[in-house]
């Protein structure tokens, strides 16, 4: 019987140590590598020819499990980076950084109302780069959607759907849906106010749905109410169901696209609209390896360096206060891309615009590559299809508008005047004054001599503007406005902050028109540890 290491220590007794070394490297590093030795591994990454024959290149794309479904040649052309944007890539890359840090999320997160709120508080601040971990992952989502609806407005716009991709955009579609609510049923996990009301939102417009709206929402929900229920449904959307979804989806999309058709060609190239040269250029075969392989790599490493860069800088997931059922915060909204459809919302029934009016759009979109057949790509053969296109992206873009908590819906002026400088979530310009400025006293923006120095002045003048703009309206029956302040201490490192708003309306039903006093008064209480400062 053989002892391990006997083949080594007689190529050693053979070949001498640097030999027998050099020898096992370069077999571990071809096992690794599917068939590529070291030396080929540098004449790779160097962009020189193959050291061997045959090329031990295409050798690794049968034997590697990662490789094999990839063609061995693209056209140069499907490669430009003005063409495609790489948004493809970009997509399936932020999709792994969701299921990496996602994974390392879960092992600290528990779906319960009773404690997930408090598992978020764990993560951020006692979990190693727990909170580096929660940003990657909520920027990973927030650019996953973006990437994704790019990428299929880049293949709209170029008429890339057209024959033989028909079925490709179809699964384009799913993924789209399936990103739409792979970010939206991760919106609850963290139970505060911002996401249970989101949430609340969003799923009360599945209780419009027509027949089964009722049933779509108790699914939903598991209840009447976002509890318990809903929050462990959402759960298991979000790291089992649809996850799986995307990765079957994502798998026949990637098939169709590599083995099937390939990435197309810009229209000008396809269609001879083009320079000969050009033409020749962008129909000249590149290799994977290492030709595309590098240039992707390269973009991974950029497009990561750059939320490294974000989530250590400026971008931090926002963590509310604990969700509370019985208290709806002021301008609750729908997350940012479903602002479109709380936008329709406010135009009228809930049923026709929130339901049946996008249903029909979802079709019309999976219909694309069937009711546009003219086998045309170019925008000259397509102004119809191209200004379809431009005219939706404007329709979103004031629909999204229109969904803002700035748009059709207001509450009184003093609780807008308030709700502006000290909003009930989130910091908002009081709270981000330093400890320091919070001077004790009491200060009016009708006498601007109270001010006092430093920020808490700036934003006193800030309020006394305010209150002009809103007294200049003149629907809000709020006249002669005015914001007193006191800042008092209340306890060791506490002060309490009181705002009171004092303005003359005219009485509902008054027929004399005579002017009442009215005041609004609201009470905070500030800490000097709190760092809101920090947090602006």
């Amino acid at each position: 019987m053989e002892f391990p290491g006997k083949g080594f220590v007689d190529s050693v007794s053979n070949k001498g140590i640097k030999e027998a070394v050099s020898e096992t490297v370069d077999q571990t590093a071809r096992a690794i590598l599917a068939g590529i030795s070291l030396k080929e591994m540098r004449a790779l990454l160097r962009g020189d020819p193959p050291t061997e024959k045959p090329n031990p290149r295409y050798r690794a794309q049968v034997k590697s499990f990662l490789l094999h479904i990839r063609p061995k040649f693209y056209q140069e052309g499907s490669t430009w980076f003005t063409h495609t944007f790489r948004l493809g890539l970009f997509s399936t890359f932020f999709f792994a950084v969701e299921v990496i840090t996602g994974l390392i999320l879960m092992v600290y997160y528990t779906p319960s109302p009773e404690v997930a709120y408090y598992d978020m508080i764990n993560i951020l601040s006692n979990v190693n780069m727990g909170k580096f971990m929660r940003d990657m992952h909520r920027l990973g989502a927030e650019l996953m959607v973006i990437a994704v609806s790019l990428h299929m407005a880049r293949v709209y716009f170029t008429g890339a759907y057209k024959h033989p991709r028909q079925f490709t955009w179809l699964t384009g579609v799913v993924l789209l849906l399936i990103t739409l609510f792979l970010s939206f049923s991760g919106y609850l996990l963290p139970w505060d106010q911002l996401a249970y009301w989101a949430v609340t939102i969003g799923t009360s417009m599945a209780e419009a749905a027509p027949l089964v709206g009722y049933q779509a929402n108790l699914i939903l929900r598991g209840s009447q109410d976002i509890g318990a229920g809903g929050l462990l449904r959402f759960y298991l959307l979000h790291v089992f169901m649809l996850p799986l979804a995307a990765i079957l989806f994502i798998s026949i999309h990637y098939y169709k696209v590599a083995r099937e058709h390939s990435i197309s060609l810009p229209a000008v190239i396809e269609e001879g609209e083009a320079p000969p040269e050009k033409i020749a250029a962008a129909k000249r075969k590149i290799d994977l390896l290492p030709d595309l392989i590098t240039s992707e790599l390269m973009w991974y490493a950029v497009a990561l360096a750059g939320m490294v860069v974000a989530v250590s800088t400026f971008f931090s997931a926002p963590l509310e206060s604990h969700a509370d059922p019985l208290k709806t915060p002021l301008h609750t909204t729908a997350p940012w891309y479903f602002l479109w459809l709380q936008g329709m919302l406010k135009l009228g029934d809930k049923t026709m615009w929130g339901v049946v009016i996008p249903t029909i759009v979802f079709l019309v979109l999976f219909a694309v590559p069937y009711i546009d057949v003219g086998p045309s790509r170019l925008a000259k053969n397509r102004k119809f299809g191209i200004s379809v296109g431009i005219i939706t992206i404007i329709m979103l873009v004031i629909l999204t508008y229109m969904g803002t908590g700035v748009w059709g819906v207001t509450a009184p002026p003093p609780v807008e005047l308030v709700q502006e400088f000290i909003p009930e979530e989130g910091v908002g310009p009081v709270r981000a004054i330093p400890w320091e400025q919070l001077t004790v006293g009491s200060f009016s923006t009708e006498d601007p001599s109270t001010f006092p120095s430093g920020e808490l002045g700036e934003i006193m003048r800030e309020m006394a503007e305010a209150v002009e703009r809103e007294s200049a309206k003149p629907d809000n029956n709020f006249f002669n406005g005015k914001i007193t302040i006191d800042i008092e201490p209340w306890q060791t490192n506490l002060k309490k902050f009181t705002v009171t708003v004092i303005w003359d309306e005219v009485p509902e039903g008054s027929t004399t028109g005579q002017l009442e006093e009215r005041t609004f008064e609201k009470v905070f209480f500030f800490h000097k540890d709190s760092n809101y400062e920090l947090l602006e």
